[in-house]
C-alpha cells in the first residue's frame, strides 16, 4: 500500500459523476495498484503530476452531445500518458479526438454480451465471449483516426476500441462492477501492461511507512485521539501506538447511547493490545439530560456532536500537553462529500471525531486518509489486532439516539439495547454476521396491539436493519433466511419487555439510507 508521503506511482481516475466511480479506484487497489479519485475538474494537475503513470475517465450521466457537458482540456490527449475511457469517459475521447457521436438507436442497461474482436492488452487471455454491465443512452458511431475496434455488441459496433500507439483505451460498459465478469482482469491489464505500474500496493509496506511518517511528523511530541472501539478508530490508535507508544493518549467516550455491554468490551479490547490504557469517560447523564424531550434527527446529533466535544475537552484538560490530534479519517470520507460541480449536498450530519480540530486546534494526524474500509482491515490484520474487532459492523457515531426515533431516553436506550443484543447474537450464532455489512435493530415512536398470554397488549414495535454493501455508498438489504428471522422475532418479543411486534426492512440505498435517522 501507498505511504502517507504520497510518494508512489498511481493511478488517478477522474470522475464525471458517477455513481460507481469510486469502485473504479477500489478496483485498482485490489490489484494492489495505487489509485485516488479527483473531480474531472483537477485534470490539469493529473497531467501535470509525474506520479501519475496513468488516467481512468469514469462514466457519467451527462451526452458529450449536450452544451455545458463535462470536459477536459486538449492537453490530455497530449501529455503522454495512458488513459482509460469508462462509458461517459471513452464517449470524451472519441469526440475530442475526431470520432463522432449518436444517441443509441438500443440504449443499454444492466447485463449485455460483448464479443472480443481483437485480443489486444487489455482482453488478452479472456473468452472471446463475455458478460458485462453496460449503462448508456449514447455511443460512439465512428472511432477517431488511429482508434481500432477491441470489442461490440449486437447493438453497439464499438463496445471497446484502442488506439494502442498513444495508449489509449476506451470501453463502453463497466468493467468496475462484479457484473462484469473480467472486469478487474481488464483494470490490471491497463495497470500493469499499458501503465507499467509495477509497485506493489501491500499492507505490510504500508505499515512500516506510516509508522515512519508518523514519527516524522509528530517528532518528540504527544498526540491524543478519541477511540470509540470501530474499526477504523482501533486501526488507527494501534498504527499510532505502535510508532510513539506511550505519548499516545486515547479516550473513549461512553455517552450512554452504546449498543449492551459495549463500552467494557471496547476497554477490555484496546487496553489488551495498547501499550498506554485508554482513559474511559463515563457521560451517559450528561447526554442523556440534554437529549430528553428530543425527537428531530439532526438535533439529537448536533447535541450529541457538541456535547461529545465538551465531555472530551473537558476529561483531557489536564492530560496534557498534546501537540497533535490522531483521526481515523478514511479515503471516503475525503472525498464523499466531493461533487464533480461542487460540495454535495448534506444528508445528514455526522458525528466523530472530525468535529475536534476546529474546536481544540490541533495539528492532524491522520494515517488512514488514504484507504477504504477493507485496505484498513488488511492492515489492521498486519498489526495482528484480533480478528473478531477487526470484523465488527459499522456503527453510528451518535450511537442508538438515532435508532431510537422520537425521543431518547433512559428506559427506550435499555429496550433497544437488549432487543440489538439478541438480533446480533443470533445473527453471529447462525453464521450470518460475517456476511452483512451492517445490522442493528430500531425502536419505532409507534405502539401496536398485540396478544400475549391471552390478553391484549398495547407495546413497542422493532424494527430489523440488515444490509450487504462494498463500502456503504450504496446498500442491498441482507436476504437473512425466514427461519432465522422467526427465531431473532420471537427471542426479542418474548426476551424485551414492552415489545410486541418485530418488523423487517427490504429497503435498499438508494433510496433509503442504512440508519433510519
Amino acid at each position: 500500500m501507498s505511504a502517507p508521503g504520497h510518494d508512489h506511482p498511481k493511478i488517478v481516475v477522474l470522475d464525471f459523476g458517477s455513481q460507481v466511480s469510486q469502485l473504479i479506484a477500489r478496483r485498482l487497489r485490489e490489484v494492489q495498484v495505487f489509485s485516488e479519485m479527483r473531480p474531472y475538474t483537477a485534470w490539469r494537475e493529473v497531467v501535470d503530476d509525474p506520479l501519475v503513470k496513468g488516467i481512468v475517465l469514469s462514466g457519467g450521466p451527462s451526452s458529450v452531445m449536450e452544451s455545458g457537458s463535462p470536459q477536459v482540456g486538449a492537453e490530455i490527449w497530449t501529455a503522454g500518458k495512458p488513459i482509460l475511457g469508462i462509458c461517459y469517459g471513452m464517449q470524451l475521447m472519441c469526440h475530442d479526438l475526431g470520432g463522432s457521436m449518436a444517441p443509441s438507436a438500443n440504449r443499454e442497461y444492466g447485463h449485455a454480451e460483448i464479443d472480443i474482436l481483437d485480443h489486444d492488452t487489455i482482453f488478452a487471455g479472456q473468452p472471446e465471449r463475455q458478460p458485462v454491465w453496460m449503462s448508456h443512452g449514447d455511443r460512439v458511431d465512428a472511432l477517431p483516426p488511429g482508434f481500432t475496434v477491441l470489442a461490440r455488441t449486437e447493438h453497439i459496433p464499438f463496445a471497446a476500441a484502442a488506439d494502442p500507439s498513444r495508449r489509449f483505451y476506451g470501453v463502453q460498459f463497466h468493467p468496475e462492477v462484479a457484473h462484469t465478469a473480467h472486469g478487474l482482469e481488464m483494470i490490471e491489464s491497463f495497470a500493469r501492461q499499458v501503465c507499467n505500474v509495477e509497485d506493489r500496493w501491500t499492507a505490510a509496506a504500508f505499515v512500516e511507512e506510516a509508522v515512519t511518517a508518523i514519527r516524522d511528523q509528530v517528532g518528540d511530541q504527544r498526540v491524543l485521539c478519541a477511540v470509540s472501539g470501530g474499526v477504523d478508530s482501533t486501526v488507527m490508535a494501534t498504527l499510532v501506538d505502535r510508532a510513539i507508544g506511550d505519548r499516545l493518549h486515547s479516550v473513549y467516550v461512553d455517552n450512554g447511547v452504546m449498543r449492551e455491554g459495549e463500552s467494557e468490551q471496547v476497554e477490555r479490547d484496546l487496553n489488551s493490545f495498547l501499550q498506554h490504557p485508554i482513559q474511559r469517560v463515563d457521560a451517559g447523564d450528561v447526554f442523556l439530560t440534554r437529549l430528553a424531550g428530543v425527537e428531530e434527527p439532526e438535533k439529537k446529533r448536533k447535541i450529541i456532536g457538541n456535547s461529545f466535544i465538551e465531555v472530551f475537552t473537558e476529561a483531557t484538560r489536564d492530560q496534557g500537553p498534546f501537540g497533535f490530534l490522531a483521526q481515523g479519517t478514511l479515503y471516503p470520507d475525503r472525498i464523499e462529500s466531493v461533487s464533480i460541480h461542487g460540495p454535495s449536498s448534506v444528508i445528514k450530519t455526522h458525528h466523530n471525531v472530525g468535529g475536534l480540530p476546529a474546536e481544540l486546534g490541533f495539528e492532524l494526524v491522520e494515517p488512514l486518509r488514504d484507504l477504504f474500509k477493507d485496505e484498513v482491515r488488511r492492515v489492521g490484520r498486519e498489526l495482528g489486532i484480533p480478528e473478531p474487532l477487526l470484523a465488527r459492523h459499522p456503527f453510528p457515531g451518535p450511537g442508538l439516539a438515532v435508532r431510537i426515533l422520537g425521543e431518547v431516553n433512559a428506559d427506550r436506550v435499555s429496550l433497544l439495547q437488549r432487543a440489538d443484543h439478541i438480533f446480533i447474537e443470533e445473527l453471529r450464532l447462525n453464521g450470518q454476521y460475517d456476511a452483512i455489512w451492517q445490522a442493528g435493530a430500531i425502536l419505532l415512536p409507534v405502539r401496536s396491539v398485540g396478544v400475549m398470554g391471552d390478553q391484549r397488549t398495547y407495546e413497542n414495535a422493532v424494527a430489523l436493519r440488515a444490509v450487504t454493501s462494498l463500502d456503504g455508498m450504496t446498500a442491498d438489504w441482507a436476504r437473512i433466511p425466514t427461519e432465522i428471522l422467526a427465531r431473532i422475532s420471537n427471542r426479542i418479543i418474548n426476551e424485551v419487555p414492552g415489545v410486541n411486534r418485530v418488523v423487517y426492512d427490504i429497503s435498499s440505498k438508494p433510496p433509503s439510507t442504512i440508519e433510519w435517522e
